[in-house]
């Protein structure tokens, strides 16, 4: 049997999707913009293991599903430029780049 290739995480693309389509959501909520250097790697790593956004109300995988992307590629067009993208591949983006960004990284990143 043959293992699958790891896919090779893109913290560039995850930051595009991140500040393209979570970021339109994190400002209208209650609970404001949220940056990678809010957290450490290691509680970025276990909150996406987690699978619970919004307080566990969500699942965060919907928010990078072809599902969502498909339901408002007409309004971001970051969305509409992943549409093709595997959900598990898009998700391995945003962690890279939660993890990139974190607080105990060489490079914490802000919000912008």
């Amino acid at each position: 049997s043959s293992a699958a290739p790891a896919y090779d995480a893109d913290w560039k693309r995850g930051r595009t999707y991140s500040r393209s389509v979570c970021t339109s959501c994190h400002v209208a909520s209650p609970i404001g913009q949220t940056s990678p250097s809010s957290k450490t790697k290691a509680e970025w790593a276990a909150y996406i293991q987690a699978d619970k956004h919004a307080k566990g109300k969500d699942s965060l995988k919907y928010y990078v599903s072809t599902k969502y992307r498909d339901s408002i590629k007409a309004t971001n067009k970051a969305a509409a430029k992943y549409t093709d993208m595997s959900d598990a591949a898009l998700l391995e983006d945003l962690k890279a780049f939660a993890i990139h960004g974190a607080k105990d990284s060489d490079s914490p990143a802000g919000c912008n």
